[in-house]
């Protein structure tokens, strides 16, 4: 037994190891730079963590960051589906002084283990101002505002407040430029910005003829503005700095790459190096305030071009039985910054937080995409309710005028459930129809049959049995009476000890689905039975679930490492399994199995 444990413990010390070696973190950024160069130096992470703690670069000077972004990819290889996460850390520094340094080591934390990422040696040489082919020097040839300057536009001068706006800037050369960098943007206030520049790493260049020049230019960044406040709003310049190469022998100006390093041409022409500073010019937009006439109370400030619809799960269930409805937003405009209405619901219904979902699509044309509000709903007492349509209202830029659009309305059937309790009410189709039972008074029988009794029952033997049985049905009634009480007002034992039915009832209805292989149904209600049946056990909003989240709280609750591991692994095969390649009645029975086998082990440990 002894050797048994202690192989055991060596392998899970070397699962440990190796897990913890997968996880690479390290530090990306330029060997060489120049004195006054801008740089971005970037942390990149392949795997998930949290708590990234950012490194104190003294000897340069932090211009911005840390930028935060993260991309997946899905590799599926034999039918094995993996799953890779990366997140980025970025900033912006600027070299001060010449020398070798080291970038220093950044922190986070990965399975609560703090791990530290790799450093990097860089060096700052100094700026000699000129590379040449054969010769020259950075005092001799200059650059003017007609050979390179930047230009900041605005899709439309005017705008509504809300409405989005896309400022683009370009830069506009007749000379070969490099080494683009941002000296200093504009704080943009009184809008909400996001920048939606998509150049892939690389600058997309065209042809112009202004004033009679032929120009090549390039678009630099591009911003979507969506105004906060009405009035005059001035945008301040951007500046930039650049590299423009001037050619020394008065040659005609063979073709050339403007973004590369270039060291000359090799025929013998020299060039030199001349650094520039351009800032594009102070731009202002005219911001209106919405018109305050046919205003809708429902409006809160939404604009642009929009949908509204709702879906609902299912419309008959049992007392204390979950359902779940969704409202969803799509179109173009301020898709990120709107909110959805909250619907009404009877006041005997439980409603959980929704969850917000919003995923949007950036391009030149602006901002569009879809933001979902996701209710989970536990109705607590049986009878039949209506659920009127909730007002969604945008204000249309482009036709000057509110819109409002409704979702659609639903009759739902609640049956009594076996654990409903009973209260004596009875539900029938509204709040003002309610009845109770068993207060009527009785009719007077005209026909029957009267007994003489031979005795009476008051002060009996009898008589006072019968009072003190029902004195005791009454205390035991009021001690049950009051532990029911407490136990439906304390919400998180109540979800809890729910958590088990409501998930065996999802399987059920997945096990349906399974049986006519609609798989679309079947991963649905499969979804919803994990991700329910966990919010409702570690009483975890639905708003604030994750795969860290679950991971964290289940590991508070002392359950094993490996069945978290499991659960984890099972939400995860749940989400790729219907892309996955393969028999899908394979791949639906086996999922089955694995979450019928997975929930039952949690529930023992939780």
């Amino acid at each position: 037994m002894r050797k048994i444990g202690f192989i055991v413990l060596f392998l899970m010390t070397a699962l440990a190891l190796k897990a913890q070696d997968d996880v690479s973190f390290k530090v990306i950024c330029k060997r060489q730079v120049v004195v006054g160069e801008q740089f971005q130096v970037s942390y990149e992470l392949n795997g998930d963590g949290k708590n990234f703690e950012a490194p104190n670069f003294n000897n340069f000077e932090k211009i911005g960051g840390p930028f935060s972004s993260t991309s997946s990819s899905v590799q599926i290889i034999n039918g094995s589906v993996t799953k890779t996460n990366t997140h980025t850390y970025s900033f912006y520094l600027r070299a001060i002084k010449e020398g070798k340094f080291t970038i220093p080591a950044a922190t986070i934390t990965v399975d609560k283990k703090k791990v530290k990422s790799t450093t990097m040696e860089i060096e700052v040489v100094k700026d000699n101002g000129s590379v040449a082919g054969g010769g020259g020097n950075s005092s001799g040839p200059s650059v003017s505002a007609k050979d390179v300057f930047l230009e900041a536009t605005l899709n439309k001068k005017s705008a509504y407040l809300g409405e989005q706006v896309t400022l683009t800037y370009k830069i506009y050369y007749t000379l070969p430029i490099s080494q683009l960098s941002i000296s200093k943007a504009p704080s943009y206030s009184g809008f909400w910005t996001k920048d939606i520049t998509d150049n892939n790493g690389t600058i997309q260049q065209s042809s112009v003829v202004r004033n009679g020049t032929e120009y090549h230019v390039a678009t630099i960044q591009e911003i979507v503005l969506i105004p906060q406040k009405t009035g005059t709003l001035t945008i301040d310049p951007l500046d930039i700095s650049c590299i423009a190469q001037v050619k020394n022998e008065n040659r005609q100006q063979r073709g050339y790459d403007p973004f590369d390093n270039f060291f000359g041409d090799i025929m013998g022409t020299s060039y030199t190096n001349v650094k520039k500073e351009i800032k594009s010019q102070p731009i202002s937009i005219e911001v209106l305030a919405m018109p305050a006439k046919d205003k809708p109370e429902s409006f809160k400030g939404a604009v642009g071009q929009f949908t509204f619809t709702s879906t609902i799960d299912k419309t008959e269930m049992k007392s204390n039985d979950a359902f779940t409805i969704t409202y969803t937003v799509s179109g173009k405009g301020n898709i990120e910054l709107l909110d959805i209405p909250r619907p009404v619901f009877p006041p005997d219904f439980e409603v959980y937080d929704p969850k917000i979902t919003t995923n949007t699509k950036n391009n030149s044309y602006g901002l569009s995409g879809t933001k979902k509000a996701e209710y989970v709903v536990i109705p607590r007492v049986s009878g039949t309710f209506d659920l009127t349509p909730t007002e969604f209202t945008y204000f249309d830029p482009a036709k000057s005028r509110y819109v409002t659009l409704k979702s659609d309305s639903y009759h739902l059937r609640v049956e009594r459930s076996a654990n409903e309790g009973s209260s004596g009410i009875i539900y029938a189709g509204g709040q003002e129809a309610i009845k109770v039972v068993g207060s009527d008074i009785h009719h007077i029988m005209l026909k029957g049959n009267l007994k003489k009794e031979s005795a009476l029952l008051f002060a009996s033997p009898v008589y006072f049995v019968i009072w003190i049985v029902m004195v005791l049905i009454f205390v035991s009634a009021l001690v049950v009476y009051k532990r029911v009480n407490k136990f439906n007002h304390n919400q998180v034992l109540v979800r809890n000890k729910k958590a088990t039915k409501i998930a065996k009832k999802r399987l059920q209805n997945a096990y349906n689905y399974l049986k006519i292989k609609d798989q679309s149904h079947f991963y649905e209600e499969f979804s919803q039975a994990l991700w329910g049946y966990i919010s409702d056990k570690l009483n975890i909003a639905r708003s604030q679930l994750s795969m860290d989240t679950v991971k964290e709280m289940m590991s508070g609750k002392n359950v094993p490492e490996d069945i978290v591991n499991q659960f984890i692994e099972l939400l995860n095969n749940c989400e790729f399994a219907r892309f996955a390649p393969g028999d899908p009645g394979k791949k639906m029975e086996e999922l089955y199995e694995k979450g019928v086998e997975v929930i039952t082990k949690a529930e023992k440990n939780l």
